[in-house]
Order: structure tokens, then sequence, then C-alpha cells
């Protein structure tokens, strides 16, 4: 992150946010002590900095407890086991693939702060941020029916910290 940092400072470019990578941030929603150095390193660097974390994870609580503005992420595209985790993708529907059930799953995210489990139970979260995975094959129709499904709901988009 320091040597991002420094390298957008020599060409006038600000970072607004961090989000750790795959294992790491997955790391970081379960483990308190990984979520801690995680959030305490990027205040170090900047702690004006936004920490992108699973939607009320370790990750975000400790970005809070540190100082940091945090961003609490959802998935568009990934199921979610009742302990508000994502499936792990070594399970054969971790991933969704359906288009409208992608929109919908994103819109009761982001109106009612709620998902539907894979077990059918509809549990609570926040959505400040949303990702899809842009390695999907369905990534950019999800992106573009997500924007216009939620223009039409009066929501607007804007980027991570106003």
């Amino acid at each position: 992150i320091g040597a991002l940092s420094a390298f957008c400072r020599i060409h006038d470019v600000k970072i607004n946010h961090v989000k750790p990578h795959g294992a790491l941030y997955n790391m970081g929603a379960r483990d308190k002590d990984i979520a801690h150095a995680i959030a305490q390193a990027v205040y170090d660097v900047d702690p004006s900095l936004i920490l992108v974390g699973l939607s009320n994870t370790l990750l975000v609580s400790e970005a809070e407890a540190v100082g940091l503005k945090a961003a609490n992420e959802v998935f568009a595209d990934r199921r979610y086991e009742e302990n508000g985790q994502l499936v792990s993708r070594k399970e054969a529907d971790a991933v969704l693939t359906d288009t409208d059930e992608a929109i919908e799953q994103v819109v009761k995210m982001v109106k009612e702060n709620k998902v539907i489990a894979k077990t059918g139970k509809e549990i609570e979260l926040k959505a400040d941020t949303i990702c899809v995975h842009g390695d999907g094959a369905h990534a950019l129709e999800f992106v573009s029916k997500i924007r216009e499904r939620l223009t039409k709901e009066g929501i607007s988009i804007t980027k991570l910290g106003g």
C-alpha cells in the first residue's frame, strides 16, 4: 500500500480505498488478529483511506476500531452462508450465474439490508458497495443490468466516500 501510495503521489493521483484480495480478504473477515493487522497497516499508510470488507465482519469492525472509515461490501454474484460469510467457491452453487437472480439479490441487499442465505434464511447485512467478479462469464451483463435496475429503483450510484 505504501509503494502504491508513493507511486500515486508522484502522478498526482489519490487512492480512495483499499480492498484486500482473495484469501487475505476472507481471513480478515474471520480472524480478528488478521483483520486488525490489515486495518492498522492501512491506517498507518493513510488514515483517510476507506477499508473495504465483507459486510458485517471483523475486517469492517477492526477498521472502525483503529479509526478508519469502512465500507461494507456485498456480492452480486455470490451466495451467502447463514453467518454472513460467502459460500465457498468449492461448492457447486456458490456463484450466481442467473442475471435476474443476481439483480434481485442486489436490490434486496441495497434496499432492505438483507440477503437470502443458501439455506433460505433471510439474514441482515449492510451494503455500502457492491462487488461483481470481473472474471465471471456474466460480469459485464450483471453490471449493466444491476446499474439499470438500481437507477430504475431510484437508487443513486456514487463513488465510495461520496
